[in-house]
């Protein structure tokens, strides 16, 4: 097999399954809107992802290669972005199935993997530590694509149910900020990790 599947899935799970930023976004939704109203946001997240996979198996690395100080900017300023929605879920109050707000769609989950430096560096590592050189390029990244779906369908509306969940229990209490800042924290935490932790 030219891509180790089975160490392939197990790496994909963990790193999905895992709290980072999409999955603290996904979380904080579920627990501000309730779960049903969050689910055009949690299929964009989903579909998002395939923003990146794509255009890294067909060659955006070789540029990546030719021009790393500009990756390096996008890098932090995807960080950047990350960290200023996490100073705003820090504010959030919940209230769930209150009409001030609409929860975010489609549209706004897309752009959040695009944005999340832990799905780039995740995105890298699926291709250089799972995939044999030589394997054709469509093969390679129709995999790559299949999987990271597969498991995003699966974990990214738990994270969101989660949030929900955590919410009915915390909603109009005095722990109700101190979730909001502890989502917050950790969405921080997990760019933080990324930039300068060395992980993927």
């Amino acid at each position: 097999m030219s891509i180790a599947l089975t160490s392939f899935v197990v790496f994909a799970a963990s790193q999905i399954g895992t709290p980072g930023p999409a999955n603290m976004a996904l979380m904080a939704t579920g627990a501000r809107f309730g779960f049903r109203a969050a689910l055009p946001f949690v299929a964009g997240v989903a579909l998002g992802k395939q923003l990146i996979i794509w255009p890294i198996g067909f060659g955006l690395m070789q540029l990546a290669e030719r021009a790393p100080l500009l990756f390096t900017l996008l890098k932090f300023a995807s960080a950047a972005y990350i960290i200023w929605l996490a100073w705003k879920v820090a504010n959030l109050r919940l209230g769930q199935g209150k009409q001030a707000d609409n929860a975010p769609g489609f549209m706004a989950g897309l752009i959040v993997h695009p944005l999340n430096p832990k799905a780039w560096a995740m995105i890298v590592g699926s291709f250089t530590a799972f995939v044999v050189p030589g394997t054709p390029t469509l093969t390679a990244t129709a995999t790559v694509a299949a999987v990271l779906l597969s498991c995003q369908i699966m974990l990214h509306p738990l994270w969101t149910l989660a949030g929900a969940g955590i919410a009915k229990t915390v909603a109009g209490t005095i722990w109700e900020k101190y979730l909001m800042w502890t989502l917050a924290a950790l969405t921080v935490a997990s760019v933080l990790f990324v930039l300068f932790g060395g992980g993927i």
